[in-house]
């Protein structure tokens, strides 16, 4: 299936465009980046050099994913969501480097920040760098994330905080963690 690209957008020709992926209005998606298959990239997206998302992917209006950033399988991120890249920033830099998550010096890294399959990420939530939203986690609309995000936890607030678990189909499962709508159970993290 052909890629589609609004005349608008600036998709550079050394990035990867996935088959049956549309780009919207205003998008730009910079050298390096690998977009997956059957995304879709609303107006205003910014994709940053050597960021990678996966397929079936629906990132929303204005959203800024910057480099260090791996984005999973079926993710989505709401409008005007921001992902950060740096520990510690400043205008000016000597030089920058891709962050390995082991050693946190020096300053001038981009850390990795990773988003696992079937996360979603609500609206105007800003990711810290250096982080991992897990699996099917749901971040709430509004959250800033300043820790790493269990599978299957629903987050909220500033700083985000655990208020629960969701299944795969993005309902709160309840104290027994059953998913009353698909009748799903969530064991130790796990889908049962």
């Amino acid at each position: 299936m052909a890629v589609k690209i609004h005349p608008t957008a600036d998709v550079s020709p050394k990035a990867f465009v996935g088959d049956g992926t549309q780009i919207w209005h205003e998008a730009q998606v910079r050298e390096g980046a690998r977009i997956g298959k059957f995304c879709r990239l609303g107006k205003g997206v910014y994709i940053d050099a050597n960021v990678t998302v996966g397929d079936y992917c629906k990132i929303q209006n204005r959203v800024s994913v910057y480099q260090g950033v791996t984005i999973g399988d079926r993710v989505f991120v709401g409008p005007h969501a921001c992902f950060t890249n740096d520990l510690y920033p400043r205008a000016a830099r000597p030089d920058w480097k891709v962050h390995d998550g082991e050693d946190k010096s020096p300053a001038w890294e981009i850390a990795k920040t990773v988003v696992e399959d079937g996360a979603s990420i609500g609206a105007g939530a800003t990711i810290l760098c250096g982080l991992t939203v897990g699996t099917c986690a749901m971040v709430g609309a509004g959250a800033v994330v300043t820790k790493d995000v269990p599978p299957y936890a629903l987050v909220v607030g500033n700083p985000a905080k655990v208020v629960g678990y969701v299944c795969e189909c993005g309902r709160k499962l309840d104290k027994a963690f059953r998913c009353v709508h698909c009748k799903k159970t969530l064991v130790l993290g796990v889908r049962a």
